[in-house]
Protein backbone atom coordinates (compact mmCIF):
# COMPACT_ATOMS: atom_id res chain seq x y z
CA UNK A 1 0.00 0.00 0.00
CA UNK A 2 2.79 2.02 0.89
CA UNK A 3 4.13 1.89 -2.76
CA UNK A 4 1.04 2.25 -4.47
CA UNK A 5 0.24 5.74 -2.60
CA UNK A 6 4.29 6.38 -3.56
CA UNK A 7 3.07 5.75 -7.22
CA UNK A 8 0.02 8.11 -6.78
CA UNK A 9 2.76 11.32 -6.47
CA UNK A 10 4.14 10.12 -9.97
CA UNK A 11 1.47 12.49 -12.00
CA UNK A 12 1.33 15.19 -14.71
CA UNK A 13 -0.16 17.50 -12.24
CA UNK A 14 1.14 18.17 -8.88
CA UNK A 15 -1.81 18.77 -7.35
CA UNK A 16 -3.51 15.81 -8.00
CA UNK A 17 -2.89 12.21 -9.36
CA UNK A 18 -3.19 12.04 -13.24
CA UNK A 19 -1.09 9.68 -15.25
CA UNK A 20 -1.35 9.07 -19.31
CA UNK A 21 -0.23 6.78 -21.84
CA UNK A 22 3.46 7.44 -21.74
CA UNK A 23 3.23 10.67 -20.04
CA UNK A 24 6.96 11.32 -18.20
CA UNK A 25 5.64 10.04 -14.77
CA UNK A 26 5.51 7.01 -16.34
CA UNK A 27 9.03 6.46 -16.33
CA UNK A 28 9.14 7.26 -12.49
CA UNK A 29 6.70 4.05 -12.81
CA UNK A 30 9.30 1.62 -14.77
CA UNK A 31 11.92 3.16 -12.62
CA UNK A 32 10.28 2.11 -9.40
CA UNK A 33 9.32 -1.42 -10.63
CA UNK A 34 12.11 -2.04 -11.97
CA UNK A 35 14.05 -2.06 -8.75
CA UNK A 36 11.63 -3.93 -7.03
CA UNK A 37 10.93 -6.41 -9.58
CA UNK A 38 15.09 -7.30 -10.03
CA UNK A 39 15.73 -7.40 -6.55
CA UNK A 40 13.07 -10.17 -5.88
CA UNK A 41 14.92 -12.35 -9.11
CA UNK A 42 13.31 -11.28 -12.28
CA UNK A 43 14.09 -9.91 -15.49
CA UNK A 44 13.29 -6.76 -16.35
CA UNK A 45 12.04 -4.69 -19.74
CA UNK A 46 9.69 -2.26 -21.11
CA UNK A 47 8.07 -3.58 -24.96
CA UNK A 48 7.29 -1.17 -27.74
CA UNK A 49 3.87 -0.24 -26.14
CA UNK A 50 5.51 0.81 -23.59
CA UNK A 51 4.13 -1.80 -21.53
CA UNK A 52 6.31 -2.94 -17.86
CA UNK A 53 7.59 -6.68 -17.93
CA UNK A 54 9.05 -8.22 -15.38
CA UNK A 55 9.76 -12.10 -15.95
CA UNK A 56 10.56 -14.69 -13.04
CA UNK A 57 12.00 -17.72 -14.50
CA UNK A 58 10.33 -21.00 -13.92
CA UNK A 59 12.13 -24.58 -12.68
CA UNK A 60 12.47 -25.23 -16.84
CA UNK A 61 13.87 -22.63 -19.40
CA UNK A 62 11.11 -23.74 -21.79
CA UNK A 63 8.52 -23.67 -19.26
CA UNK A 64 5.26 -22.03 -19.84
CA UNK A 65 4.34 -19.15 -18.06
CA UNK A 66 1.65 -17.36 -16.14
CA UNK A 67 0.76 -13.60 -16.50
CA UNK A 68 -0.29 -11.60 -13.55
CA UNK A 69 -0.97 -7.61 -14.05
CA UNK A 70 -2.87 -4.60 -14.63
CA UNK A 71 -2.60 -0.91 -15.92
CA UNK A 72 -0.46 1.79 -14.75
CA UNK A 73 -2.71 4.48 -16.56
CA UNK A 74 -4.67 6.72 -14.62
CA UNK A 75 -8.16 8.58 -14.90
CA UNK A 76 -7.57 12.66 -13.79
CA UNK A 77 -7.36 13.48 -10.53
CA UNK A 78 -7.22 9.30 -9.62
CA UNK A 79 -6.97 6.84 -6.74
CA UNK A 80 -3.54 5.35 -5.34
CA UNK A 81 -5.24 1.98 -6.59
CA UNK A 82 -7.25 1.48 -9.21
CA UNK A 83 -4.90 -0.55 -11.63
CA UNK A 84 -1.08 -0.11 -9.93
CA UNK A 85 -2.38 -2.24 -7.09
CA UNK A 86 -2.89 -5.51 -9.43
CA UNK A 87 1.08 -5.08 -10.94
CA UNK A 88 2.40 -4.37 -7.65
CA UNK A 89 0.70 -7.08 -6.01
CA UNK A 90 2.02 -9.32 -8.79
CA UNK A 91 5.91 -8.50 -7.59
CA UNK A 92 4.89 -8.92 -4.17
CA UNK A 93 3.71 -12.70 -4.85
CA UNK A 94 7.02 -13.25 -6.94
CA UNK A 95 9.38 -11.53 -3.28
CA UNK A 96 7.21 -14.20 -1.68
CA UNK A 97 8.32 -17.40 -3.65
CA UNK A 98 11.92 -16.00 -2.04
CA UNK A 99 13.49 -17.69 -5.29
CA UNK A 100 11.56 -20.57 -4.93
CA UNK A 101 10.97 -21.92 -8.71
CA UNK A 102 7.63 -23.37 -10.31
CA UNK A 103 7.20 -25.18 -13.03
CA UNK A 104 5.87 -22.32 -14.62
CA UNK A 105 7.66 -18.72 -15.06
CA UNK A 106 5.19 -15.61 -13.67
CA UNK A 107 5.63 -12.20 -16.13
CA UNK A 108 4.13 -9.30 -14.50
CA UNK A 109 2.92 -7.10 -16.58
CA UNK A 110 2.19 -3.06 -15.75
CA UNK A 111 0.28 -1.91 -18.94
CA UNK A 112 0.67 1.36 -20.47
CA UNK A 113 -2.75 2.14 -20.95
CA UNK A 114 -6.12 1.39 -19.91
CA UNK A 115 -8.58 3.80 -18.99
CA UNK A 116 -8.62 5.52 -22.40
CA UNK A 117 -8.34 9.10 -21.11
CA UNK A 118 -5.26 10.94 -23.55
CA UNK A 119 -6.33 8.82 -27.00
CA UNK A 120 -10.04 7.99 -25.83
CA UNK A 121 -9.34 5.13 -26.52
CA UNK A 122 -8.69 2.10 -24.06
CA UNK A 123 -6.55 -0.80 -23.81
CA UNK A 124 -3.65 0.21 -25.66
CA UNK A 125 -0.97 -1.63 -23.42
CA UNK A 126 -2.98 -4.89 -23.26
CA UNK A 127 -3.97 -4.94 -27.07
CA UNK A 128 -0.58 -4.98 -27.77
CA UNK A 129 -0.17 -8.52 -26.36
CA UNK A 130 -2.84 -9.81 -28.30
CA UNK A 131 -1.73 -8.30 -31.71
CA UNK A 132 -4.25 -5.44 -32.01
CA UNK A 133 -2.70 -2.06 -31.83
CA UNK A 134 -2.34 -1.35 -35.36
CA UNK A 135 -1.77 1.14 -37.63
CA UNK A 136 -5.30 2.53 -37.37
CA UNK A 137 -4.79 2.59 -33.59
CA UNK A 138 -1.41 4.47 -33.88
CA UNK A 139 -2.76 7.06 -36.03
CA UNK A 140 -4.63 8.15 -33.42
CA UNK A 141 -4.36 11.68 -31.95
CA UNK A 142 -4.42 13.25 -28.41
CA UNK A 143 -5.70 16.81 -27.93
CA UNK A 144 -2.19 17.80 -28.76
CA UNK A 145 -2.33 16.58 -32.20
CA UNK A 146 0.11 13.95 -31.16
CA UNK A 147 -0.37 10.57 -32.23
CA UNK A 148 0.40 7.10 -30.26
CA UNK A 149 3.19 6.40 -32.84
CA UNK A 150 4.78 9.73 -32.07
CA UNK A 151 4.25 9.14 -28.42
CA UNK A 152 6.15 5.94 -28.16
CA UNK A 153 8.86 7.56 -30.72
CA UNK A 154 8.79 10.14 -27.73
CA UNK A 155 8.69 7.48 -25.48
CA UNK A 156 11.99 6.05 -26.51
CA UNK A 157 11.10 2.98 -28.55
CA UNK A 158 10.33 1.95 -31.73
CA UNK A 159 6.79 1.19 -32.83
CA UNK A 160 8.20 -1.32 -35.32
CA UNK A 161 9.22 -3.34 -32.78
CA UNK A 162 5.12 -3.42 -31.30
CA UNK A 163 4.78 -7.06 -33.00
CA UNK A 164 7.42 -8.35 -30.19
CA UNK A 165 5.29 -7.11 -27.24
CA UNK A 166 2.78 -9.88 -28.50
CA UNK A 167 2.11 -13.26 -26.21
CA UNK A 168 4.57 -16.16 -27.15
CA UNK A 169 1.79 -18.71 -27.58
CA UNK A 170 1.20 -21.34 -24.69
CA UNK A 171 0.57 -19.18 -21.96
CA UNK A 172 -1.05 -21.00 -19.02
CA UNK A 173 -3.50 -17.94 -18.29
CA UNK A 174 -3.19 -14.11 -16.99
CA UNK A 175 -4.76 -12.89 -13.74
CA UNK A 176 -5.57 -9.85 -12.47
CA UNK A 177 -5.73 -7.74 -8.88
CA UNK A 178 -8.17 -5.44 -9.04
CA UNK A 179 -9.92 -3.15 -6.35
CA UNK A 180 -13.89 -4.01 -7.39
CA UNK A 181 -14.41 -0.35 -7.50
CA UNK A 182 -17.89 -1.15 -6.35
CA UNK A 183 -20.04 -1.64 -3.22
CA UNK A 184 -20.70 -5.38 -3.55
CA UNK A 185 -17.85 -6.80 -0.95
CA UNK A 186 -18.15 -4.10 1.23
CA UNK A 187 -21.89 -4.89 1.97
CA UNK A 188 -21.54 -8.63 1.75
CA UNK A 189 -18.44 -8.04 4.26
CA UNK A 190 -16.22 -10.25 2.40
CA UNK A 191 -12.35 -9.10 1.35
CA UNK A 192 -11.82 -10.85 -2.12
CA UNK A 193 -14.45 -11.63 -4.67
CA UNK A 194 -14.27 -13.74 -7.90
CA UNK A 195 -14.96 -12.59 -11.01
CA UNK A 196 -16.23 -14.82 -13.37
CA UNK A 197 -17.27 -12.34 -16.35
CA UNK A 198 -17.44 -8.43 -17.81
CA UNK A 199 -20.36 -7.33 -18.57
CA UNK A 200 -20.45 -6.47 -22.13
CA UNK A 201 -20.72 -2.02 -22.96
CA UNK A 202 -22.67 -0.08 -25.34
CA UNK A 203 -21.41 3.61 -25.88
CA UNK A 204 -23.29 5.61 -27.90
CA UNK A 205 -23.74 9.53 -28.84
CA UNK A 206 -27.50 10.95 -29.22
CA UNK A 207 -28.30 14.24 -30.97
CA UNK A 208 -31.81 15.56 -30.45
CA UNK A 209 -32.34 18.68 -33.07
CA UNK A 210 -35.16 21.19 -32.12
CA UNK A 211 -35.13 25.19 -32.92
CA UNK A 212 -33.45 27.35 -31.46
CA UNK A 213 -35.21 30.87 -30.06
CA UNK A 214 -35.64 33.62 -27.59
CA UNK A 215 -36.95 32.21 -23.76
CA UNK A 216 -38.07 35.49 -23.18
CA UNK A 217 -41.12 35.49 -26.20
CA UNK A 218 -42.09 31.95 -27.50
CA UNK A 219 -44.99 30.71 -25.69
CA UNK A 220 -44.56 27.05 -24.16
CA UNK A 221 -47.05 25.47 -26.28
CA UNK A 222 -44.95 26.49 -29.77
CA UNK A 223 -41.15 25.56 -28.67
CA UNK A 224 -39.36 22.84 -30.32
CA UNK A 225 -36.37 22.76 -27.45
CA UNK A 226 -34.59 20.18 -28.11
CA UNK A 227 -33.24 19.82 -24.48
CA UNK A 228 -36.35 19.31 -22.94
CA UNK A 229 -36.50 16.17 -24.87
CA UNK A 230 -33.43 14.94 -24.15
CA UNK A 231 -34.06 15.41 -20.50
CA UNK A 232 -37.46 13.25 -20.92
CA UNK A 233 -35.50 10.61 -22.16
CA UNK A 234 -32.56 10.74 -19.27
CA UNK A 235 -35.44 10.11 -17.35
CA UNK A 236 -36.74 6.79 -19.56
CA UNK A 237 -33.19 5.73 -19.18
CA UNK A 238 -32.97 5.90 -15.74
CA UNK A 239 -36.87 4.60 -15.70
CA UNK A 240 -34.54 1.51 -18.17
CA UNK A 241 -32.08 1.11 -15.74
CA UNK A 242 -34.34 0.09 -12.63
CA UNK A 243 -36.38 -2.11 -15.11
CA UNK A 244 -34.17 -4.47 -16.13
CA UNK A 245 -32.29 -6.92 -13.37
CA UNK A 246 -28.09 -6.35 -13.72
CA UNK A 247 -28.49 -3.88 -16.29
CA UNK A 248 -27.04 0.29 -15.66
CA UNK A 249 -27.51 2.47 -17.92
CA UNK A 250 -25.95 6.71 -17.66
CA UNK A 251 -26.73 9.18 -19.64
CA UNK A 252 -22.83 10.95 -17.94
CA UNK A 253 -22.40 13.89 -20.46
CA UNK A 254 -25.15 16.41 -22.09
CA UNK A 255 -24.13 19.61 -24.42
CA UNK A 256 -26.62 22.15 -25.15
CA UNK A 257 -26.68 24.31 -27.51
CA UNK A 258 -26.33 27.56 -27.92
CA UNK A 259 -26.00 27.18 -24.54
CA UNK A 260 -27.45 30.79 -23.41
CA UNK A 261 -29.35 31.17 -20.32
CA UNK A 262 -31.84 33.17 -22.37
CA UNK A 263 -31.87 30.63 -25.43
CA UNK A 264 -34.19 27.77 -26.25
CA UNK A 265 -31.90 24.72 -26.60
CA UNK A 266 -31.72 23.83 -30.44
CA UNK A 267 -29.06 21.11 -30.30
CA UNK A 268 -29.00 18.64 -27.12
CA UNK A 269 -26.19 16.39 -27.72
CA UNK A 270 -25.56 13.47 -24.68
CA UNK A 271 -24.01 10.09 -24.47
CA UNK A 272 -25.34 6.66 -23.61
CA UNK A 273 -23.59 3.81 -21.59
CA UNK A 274 -25.40 0.58 -21.16
CA UNK A 275 -24.00 -2.55 -19.53
CA UNK A 276 -24.97 -6.19 -18.87
CA UNK A 277 -23.32 -9.67 -18.21
CA UNK A 278 -25.55 -10.85 -21.05
CA UNK A 279 -25.15 -9.68 -24.06
CA UNK A 280 -29.11 -10.09 -25.31
CA UNK A 281 -30.01 -8.42 -22.26
CA UNK A 282 -27.70 -4.92 -23.12
CA UNK A 283 -28.78 -4.86 -26.63
CA UNK A 284 -32.53 -5.45 -26.35
CA UNK A 285 -31.75 -2.42 -23.70
CA UNK A 286 -29.91 -0.21 -26.24
CA UNK A 287 -32.92 -1.34 -28.94
CA UNK A 288 -35.52 -0.15 -26.22
CA UNK A 289 -34.05 3.02 -25.26
CA UNK A 290 -33.43 4.22 -29.06
CA UNK A 291 -37.20 3.80 -29.43
CA UNK A 292 -37.78 5.62 -26.85
CA UNK A 293 -35.89 8.32 -28.04
CA UNK A 294 -37.12 8.32 -31.58
CA UNK A 295 -41.05 8.72 -29.58
CA UNK A 296 -39.82 11.41 -27.87
CA UNK A 297 -38.65 13.30 -30.58
CA UNK A 298 -41.16 12.87 -32.56
CA UNK A 299 -44.39 13.64 -30.31
CA UNK A 300 -41.63 17.15 -29.31
CA UNK A 301 -41.26 17.81 -32.96
CA UNK A 302 -37.84 17.11 -33.02
CA UNK A 303 -35.38 15.22 -35.05
CA UNK A 304 -32.91 12.96 -33.92
CA UNK A 305 -29.64 11.25 -34.69
CA UNK A 306 -27.88 8.34 -33.08
CA UNK A 307 -24.36 6.66 -33.51
CA UNK A 308 -22.40 3.40 -32.18
CA UNK A 309 -19.33 4.43 -30.55
CA UNK A 310 -18.04 1.24 -28.79
CA UNK A 311 -19.89 -2.52 -28.75
CA UNK A 312 -18.06 -4.72 -26.57
CA UNK A 313 -19.46 -8.28 -26.08
CA UNK A 314 -19.43 -9.81 -22.63
CA UNK A 315 -16.50 -11.71 -21.17
CA UNK A 316 -16.36 -14.96 -19.31
CA UNK A 317 -13.62 -15.93 -17.31
CA UNK A 318 -11.97 -19.47 -17.73
CA UNK A 319 -13.69 -21.88 -15.71
CA UNK A 320 -10.50 -23.93 -14.44
CA UNK A 321 -8.70 -20.44 -13.40
CA UNK A 322 -12.04 -18.99 -11.66
CA UNK A 323 -12.33 -22.60 -9.30
CA UNK A 324 -8.47 -22.60 -8.61
CA UNK A 325 -8.89 -18.68 -7.26
CA UNK A 326 -12.20 -19.79 -5.27
CA UNK A 327 -10.36 -22.32 -3.70
CA UNK A 328 -7.62 -20.29 -3.04
CA UNK A 329 -9.48 -17.60 -1.44
CA UNK A 330 -11.17 -20.15 0.86
CA UNK A 331 -7.26 -22.02 2.07
CA UNK A 332 -6.81 -18.28 2.75
CA UNK A 333 -9.30 -18.14 5.31
CA UNK A 334 -12.42 -16.18 3.11
CA UNK A 335 -15.71 -17.09 1.75
CA UNK A 336 -14.97 -16.67 -2.26
CA UNK A 337 -17.99 -14.77 -3.66
CA UNK A 338 -18.47 -15.13 -7.61
CA UNK A 339 -19.60 -11.87 -9.66
CA UNK A 340 -19.55 -10.08 -12.63
CA UNK A 341 -17.73 -6.93 -13.27
CA UNK A 342 -19.40 -3.81 -14.17
CA UNK A 343 -16.23 -1.82 -15.59
CA UNK A 344 -14.08 -2.79 -18.39
CA UNK A 345 -10.61 -4.12 -17.44
CA UNK A 346 -7.53 -5.43 -19.43
CA UNK A 347 -8.33 -9.13 -18.92
CA UNK A 348 -11.34 -8.82 -21.23
CA UNK A 349 -8.80 -8.28 -23.94
CA UNK A 350 -6.27 -10.67 -22.43
CA UNK A 351 -9.45 -13.73 -22.46
CA UNK A 352 -9.17 -13.19 -26.72
CA UNK A 353 -5.73 -15.42 -26.78
CA UNK A 354 -4.83 -16.30 -23.00
CA UNK A 355 -7.58 -18.67 -20.02
CA UNK A 356 -8.41 -15.29 -17.30
CA UNK A 357 -9.95 -14.48 -14.41
CA UNK A 358 -9.73 -11.69 -11.84
CA UNK A 359 -9.96 -11.21 -8.39
CA UNK A 360 -11.54 -8.23 -7.08
CA UNK A 361 -10.22 -6.44 -3.80
CA UNK A 362 -12.96 -5.02 -1.39
CA UNK A 363 -12.96 -1.08 -2.17
CA UNK A 364 -14.14 0.45 1.24
CA UNK A 365 -17.19 2.81 0.19
CA UNK A 366 -17.26 1.11 -2.90
CA UNK A 367 -15.21 4.45 -4.13
CA UNK A 368 -12.80 4.41 -7.00
CA UNK A 369 -11.63 7.16 -9.50
CA UNK A 370 -11.43 9.52 -6.78
CA UNK A 371 -8.59 10.88 -4.51
CA UNK A 372 -10.78 9.41 -1.45
CA UNK A 373 -10.20 5.23 -3.13
CA UNK A 374 -8.55 3.57 -0.80
CA UNK A 375 -8.26 -0.49 1.02
CA UNK A 376 -8.35 -1.96 3.12
CA UNK A 377 -4.59 -3.35 5.01
CA UNK A 378 -5.82 -6.63 5.51
CA UNK A 379 -7.59 -7.35 2.44
CA UNK A 380 -4.74 -6.70 0.93
CA UNK A 381 -2.56 -9.16 3.40
CA UNK A 382 -5.61 -11.46 2.48
CA UNK A 383 -5.09 -10.95 -1.59
CA UNK A 384 -1.31 -11.77 -1.26
CA UNK A 385 -2.33 -14.60 0.79
CA UNK A 386 -4.57 -16.04 -1.91
CA UNK A 387 -2.44 -15.49 -4.62
CA UNK A 388 0.27 -17.11 -2.59
CA UNK A 389 -2.12 -20.72 -2.47
CA UNK A 390 -3.10 -19.77 -5.94
CA UNK A 391 -0.01 -20.19 -7.59
CA UNK A 392 0.69 -23.54 -5.42
CA UNK A 393 -2.41 -24.79 -6.59
CA UNK A 394 -1.69 -24.26 -10.11
CA UNK A 395 1.88 -25.43 -9.59
CA UNK A 396 0.32 -28.86 -8.80
CA UNK A 397 -2.66 -28.59 -11.57
CA UNK A 398 -3.87 -31.28 -13.69
CA UNK A 399 -5.35 -29.07 -16.08
CA UNK A 400 -1.93 -26.96 -15.98
CA UNK A 401 0.06 -30.38 -16.68
CA UNK A 402 -2.27 -31.06 -19.84
CA UNK A 403 -1.63 -27.73 -20.91
CA UNK A 404 2.12 -27.67 -20.51
CA UNK A 405 1.69 -30.97 -22.41
CA UNK A 406 -0.01 -28.94 -25.38
CA UNK A 407 2.34 -26.63 -25.30
CA UNK A 408 5.00 -29.16 -26.21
Amino acid sequence: MTRCRKFAGFSEDPRRTTRTFLSVPMRDCHRELTSWAEAAGAETRIDAAGNFRAFYAATEPDAPRLLIGSHLDTVPDAGAFDGVLGVVLGIALIENLRGKRLPFGIEVVGFSEEEGVRFNTPFIGSRALVGRLDEAMLALQDANGISVRAAIEAFGMNPNEIPDARLQGGELGYVEFHIEQGPVLEELRLPLGVVEGLAGQSKMGFTFFGRANHAGTTPMHLRRDALAGAEEWIVAVEREGHRVPGLVATVGAVDAKPGATNVIAGEAHLTLDVRHGSDDVRTTAVETLIRHAEQIAARRGLSLQHRTMLSQPAVEMDSHLVGRIEEAIRKAGCEPHRMVSGAGHDAMILAEKVPAAMIFVRTPGGISHSPEETVNVEDVEKAIEAGTRLLNLLATSPVLQSRRTQRA
